[in-house]
């Protein structure tokens, strides 16, 4: 499948790459106002941000599809991980500021949403429970770390400026106290960018499907401010958006140590 992309490791650290694709199969381009802003919400340089992952031993999970066709880390059935806030689902019909991604009268049917999920959403999610199977043969503990990103400023989604480091755990249920507290130390012996546990994002469908420390499966969401690692404009266009990948992005050390931490 070319858009599922699997680099297998050694290490306990598995990392899920959801929402970096930016693929359009062209069957689907004469429905959508524009493929730029069916791209805008990607979490843009992710792979590149993360690449170093692999000399940790991790292994990597990333679709090349984007997730305006279907978005692999929403509740397949529908259901708001967010209840009463505003959030995209399993197949956006809009952008995170609101825009519609298809032209008017536009619908996807029940049957259109159910192809996107036997081509691309279930070939991830069983690509995951393969790999943790893979190496809970060899770890007691194995840790699905989900990789993020958005905007800094959303007023849509949330108020304000999003802290650098969002840290998601569903609560607690999907992590370990433990672990969690470790990774949020290294976040904050990082002064030089915030942070913030269990906040605006508490972790997608694949943190809270995955996550469950009691059968040595620990799931963490990292969910990045696109400023720490990326030039984010301040008013994002089709003539600035995406900004450039940072030669040397100023939250890549603190990345570093924390999936150090995680791969032990």
């Amino acid at each position: 499948m070319s858009f599922l992309h699997i680099h297998r490791g050694a290490s306990r650290l598995i990392l899920s790459i959801p929402h970096a694709g930016t693929e359009i199969p062209a069957a689907f381009e004469p429905d959508l106002v524009s493929l730029w802003r069916a791209r805008k919400d990607a979490d843009w340089w992710l792979p590149e941000l993360y690449a170093f992952a692999e000399a940790l031993g991790a292994t990597i999970i990333r679709t090349a599809i984007s997730r305006s066709i279907i978005d692999v880390n929403r509740d397949p059935s529908g259901a708001s991980l967010y209840p009463g806030q505003v959030t995209t689902g399993l197949c956006p019909t809009e952008t995170f500021d609101g825009e519609p991604l298809y032209h008017d009268g536009t619908r996807l049917d029940n049957a259109a949403m159910a192809g996107r999920r036997e081509i691309y959403f279930d070939p991830y999610h069983a690509a995951i429970r393969a790999e943790i199977m893979r190496l809970r043969h060899f770890h007691d503990q194995v840790v699905l770390y989900d990789c993020h990103s958005i905007r800094s400023v959303i007023p849509r989604l949330f108020p304000g400026r999003l802290p650098n480091f969002n840290i998601g755990t569903n609560d607690g249920k999907a992590c370990e106290a433990d672990l969690c507290a470790r990774v949020a130390a290294i976040c904050a012996a990082d002064t030089a960018h915030d942070y913030v546990v269990n906040g605006r994002f508490k972790g997608g469908w694949i943190t809270r499907r995955y996550g469950d420390p009691a059968s040595g499966v620990q799931a963490i969401q990292m969910e990045l401010a696109c400023r720490g690692y990326m030039d984010e404009p301040e008013t994002p266009d089709a003539t600035n958006w995406p900004g450039a990948l940072q030669a040397e992005p100023a939250i890549l050390p603190t990345l570093r140590s924390i999936l150090e931490e995680l791969s032990r």
